[in-house]
């Protein structure tokens, strides 16, 4: 697979703190990555770096080839890399349907198929029953797949999501496990998680790269990140035991 994401020697400091230092960092297109790490590891920070929501003090971010550092969380979302914030940010006084077509109408997708695409993005998401239902009456799980509707809406290529799972069901949270796989697996996107769920991570099957202290500590299988005793001991604790 090819290189989609490399983020070289990334740093970002605040006056005098540091909260990332030095980050590499590769995904290849049509993969997963999980990163995660205890509070203020630089996680939310390194994800703001790649949408462009902060500019890295030092470093290059490069996206397909092509030096993004410069570039606005606009003109980034329109080559292709998005991102989902912890909280949705949806409209509750539309439909599901609606919100999906206000994310498809910023496409070059044909009139006579914006239907069909809407329905083809609810249904990956499992809205399709709740297609005409107003967002305010839809569970908070749903909400959180709607959101990651309206990313595979715009043609995202790079998906950014702050933890997807928050305030989940257990049964919402091994949805949103098969979701992301299918989506990597199956139409060839890249997913970058930040997540604090050890199952839910545990369940992607996917390599995990490990912040402490705005560094990267480890990176490697859900496997070998558990049974590391110095990311137990900052981060994991007992929970992957």
């Amino acid at each position: 697979m090819s290189v989609l994401l490399e983020a070289k020697n990334l740093s970002k400091h605040f006056a005098g703190l540091v909260a990332n230092q030095d980050i590499k960092f590769r995904l290849e297109a049509g993969s997963i990555r999980c990163v995660i790490g205890p509070n203020g590891a630089g996680k939310t920070t390194f994800i703001s770096m790649i949408s462009g929501h902060l500019r890295p003090t030092e470093g290059r971010i490069i996206y397909k080839g092509q030096d993004v550092t410069d570039l606005s969380v606009a003109r980034r979302a329109r080559i292709g890399i998005a991102r989902k914030f912890q909280t949705p940010t949806v409209f509750d006084n539309l439909t599901a349907y609606q919100n999906i077509e206000l994310a498809v109408l910023g496409t070059n997708c044909p009139r006579a198929r914006r239907h069909n695409r809407i329905f083809e993005v609810l249904d990956l998401i499992r809205l399709s029953d709740a297609w005409d239902r107003p967002v305010q009456f839809l569970s908070h799980g749903q909400r959180q797949w709607l959101e990651v509707g309206l990313l595979i809406a715009i043609e995202a290529e790079l998906l950014l999501l702050d933890e997807p799972t928050a305030g989940m069901t257990v049964e919402e949270t091994a949805s949103t496990a098969r979701l992301v796989q299918m989506l990597a697996q199956d139409f060839n996107l890249s997913v970058i998680i930040i997540e604090h769920d050890i199952n839910f991570i545990r369940d992607l099957h996917a390599p995990v790269t490990v912040l402490h202290l705005g560094r990267v500590l480890l990176e490697g299988s859900f496997e070998d990140v558990a049974a590391n005793d110095q990311v137990r001991e900052v981060y994991l604790g007992h929970e992957a035991g």
